[in-house]
């Protein structure tokens, strides 16, 4: 493979990540009202749980870079769970912001670890 590829690869996979992180979302959030930021956290958790699913499987490290980086790291979102975590405790609701927070890294840590488990048995 060129030094080339591997580049061009998460190119291509990260807009579909984006893509698919876009369509989950909106989804998610025209079916639960947007009160709370249900379709970040859908794609958060399930994003935490393909990548234990990749890192489990042995991919070799460009696979890893390509699936990972690319595709998971496109379709996953930190600075939106915090923009929308922000948002919530700024509009009061502090006991959901609170809520986003330890429900997204307690489920998100659960869901790599499965994912782990899961892409080993692969």
């Amino acid at each position: 493979m060129s030094a080339v590829a591997p580049w061009l690869a998460v190119l291509l996979v990260g807009g579909i990540g984006a893509v698919a992180r876009f369509e989950l979302d909106r989804a998610v959030t025209r079916r639960t009202g947007g009160g709370f930021p249900a379709g970040t956290l859908a794609v958060n958790l399930s994003g935490a749980l393909a990548l234990g699913m990749l890192s489990g499987a042995g991919l070799s490290p460009t696979a890893l870079l390509i699936a990972g980086t690319g595709l998971v790291g496109a379709y996953t979102t930190f600075s939106t769970w915090m923009l929308e975590t922000a948002r919530l405790a700024e509009e009061g609701g502090r006991r959901r912001a609170t809520l986003n927070i330890v429900v997204s890294l307690v489920a998100g840590v659960l869901a790599a670890g499965c994912g782990s488990w899961i892409g080993a048995q692969l």
